[in-house]
């Protein structure tokens, strides 16, 4: 029988990454509690449409990416592909805007596109984000990227990283600069590809995020949108950055920055990262004021981003700031069968008192066991055999300092 692989674009998370995994989520629970945000879950499958009416139709997402099915019921399914729509959807369920008036929630979890897998996107990825409804005030723009901001400066990532900050403006404002900018393409438009053709009916402020070099020079000199602000707009996008100023988050401004979802209103922004190379976008986000009334809820604006959690970690193994070593407190070492009962009891009172133990259960040889436990980042060893179980006591070694000594059984939590 031929060897069963995994699909192509996932990919396994083996113990030797999986502690960075962690150390990552640590952080990202513990920042967003300072910041007072709250975990959110949602189900990794929902209705197609739900993403087909937020993210947007004409969006390489809906159209190529997403990964649905017919349930047996007739009714279409799709694997997760972001989860802002999920977000959404579940705070309109459950009436959150009726529990206070400001809901932060923040997510982590994984997702799924059928895009072509390459170095930091995979076919399911894993992403951590944020969402604030019920404020439209510029402050809680504010506050969404300081916490990002935040989040990489405990990872070690801020050296290396760069935020783009845009506003793409109101709806009057958007009207106004879309018929602007498609009078500008369209002489020009037989010489863009099919894709920004098709955005040029669409969604032509996305022709902006191209990555083609002839369509960034056709680009050169197109309108902008700042030039199409409303007097609410400026005044937000001003406050905005005034407010990043006074908590000294430096930002340079990007006209030409547009997120890729149909869903996004005023400000946007983007970290990043140069440990990435060209695919150097590390987190990005928005404010996106309408997507809730879109998907049948009250008028409520909000703001939010989200952060591709195997792009972070992969910054963090350019500047070597991962670790492979597990946090473990003790090896235990025990030589003869007959001192198993009396090790294993040890174990669980080391345990009991909040230490990390491992305890050989391949029954090797001491100097074999002596090997494994230098490599697996222990501080101590602990070594019973013979002698040690007739006299109730055991020898623990300081495998840092290279001490060894022998005590009391009954003494060794307090030693330790």
């Amino acid at each position: 029988m031929s060897q069963i692989r995994s699909i192509k674009g996932t990919h396994d998370i083996l113990p030797k990454e999986s502690i960075n995994w962690q150390r990552l989520e640590q952080i990202m629970h513990q920042v967003c509690r300072q910041f007072g945000y709250r975990e959110i879950r949602t189900p990794i499958f929902e209705e197609t449409r739900l993403f087909t009416r937020s993210v947007g139709e004409e969006t390489d997402i809906v159209s190529k990416e997403m990964y649905s099915w017919e349930d047996k019921d007739g009714s279409s399914l799709t694997l997760r592909p972001e989860l802002t729509a999920s977000v959404v959807r579940s705070y309109i369920q459950h009436n959150l805007g009726n529990h206070a008036p400001s809901q932060r929630l923040y997510y982590l979890g994984p997702l799924f596109r059928r895009e072509r897998p390459q170095k930091g996107r995979q076919r399911q990825f894993h992403q951590f984000g944020v969402e604030a409804f019920g404020s439209l005030h510029p402050e809680q723009d504010a506050e969404i990227i300081a916490l990002a901001w935040h989040i990489l400066s405990v990872c070690g990532l801020i050296a290396n990283t760069k935020l783009h900050l845009n506003s793409i403006g109101s709806s009057d404002c958007r009207s106004a600069y879309k018929d602007a900018l498609k009078d500008f393409i369209r002489p020009n438009l037989m010489q863009f590809s099919e894709t920004s053709q098709r955005r040029f009916e669409t969604n032509p402020l996305r022709i902006l995020d191209t990555k083609a070099d002839h369509e960034k020079k056709l680009l050169n000199g197109a309108p902008i949108v700042s030039d199409y602000f409303t007097d609410d707009d400026k005044i937000h996008f001003d406050s905005v950055q005034q407010f990043l100023n006074a908590m000294d988050i430096p930002f340079s401004l990007n006209p030409k920055l547009v997120r890729g979802l149909d869903y996004y209103s005023r400000t946007i922004f983007e970290f990043s990262s140069s440990a990435l190379g060209a695919q150097d976008a590390l987190l990005g986000g928005g404010r996106y004021d309408q997507l809730v009334e879109t998907l049948g809820g009250k008028p409520t604006p909000a703001i939010g981003f989200a952060a591709g959690m195997e792009r972070i970690l992969i910054a963090l193994e350019s500047i070597e700031k991962t670790k492979s070593d597990p946090n473990l407190d003790i090896y235990f070492i025990c030589l003869e069968d007959d001192g198993l009962p009396v090790a294993l009891s040890l174990c669980q009172q080391l345990r009991n008192a909040g230490r990390n133990v491992v305890m050989d259960s391949l029954r090797r040889s001491i100097k074999a066991q002596l090997r494994e436990a230098n490599k697996s980042g222990a501080g101590h060893v602990l070594i019973l055999g013979n002698d040690e179980i007739e006299s109730n006591t055991i020898i623990m070694k300081d495998l840092k300092k290279g001490e060894q000594m022998t005590l009391q059984q009954s003494s060794l939590i307090e030693k330790l």
